[in-house]
């Protein structure tokens, strides 16, 4: 059974730095690309970035280029998304997803970013 746990959301001041991380577990993480989305509110989800099995192939939305980053620990099964100088524009459900089969998500963990 594939689970994909976010964690590390909450509320932080424009300008700030917050790290989410993505545990997974139910598949062989290490074989697979995995991505971050995001959700705002009345907005539809939108990729943040994506990352390839091995680490060696990232891509960001233009939007987050420069200001996150995307990493994954293959021996801890986990994917991280390293997020500074935030925005209020950047409050939202963030989530990960597994590029596995049909493709799988976690439940997503809530940023809020306001002072």
């Amino acid at each position: 059974q594939v689970q994909l746990v976010e964690s590390g959301g909450g509320l932080v001041q424009p300008g700030g730095s917050l790290r989410l991380s993505c545990a997974a577990s139910g598949f062989t993480f290490k074989s697979y690309a995995m991505s971050w989305h995001r959700q705002a509110p009345g907005k539809e989800r939108e990729l943040v970035a994506i990352i390839s099995s091995g680490g060696g192939t990232i891509t960001y939305a233009e939007s987050m280029k420069g200001r996150f980053t995307i990493s994954r620990d293959n021996d801890k099964n986990t994917v991280y998304l390293q997020m500074n100088s935030l925005k209020p524009e950047d409050t939202a459900v963030y989530y990960c997803k597994a590029h596995y089969g049909s493709g799988y998500w976690g439940k997503g963990t809530l940023v809020t970013v306001s002072s």
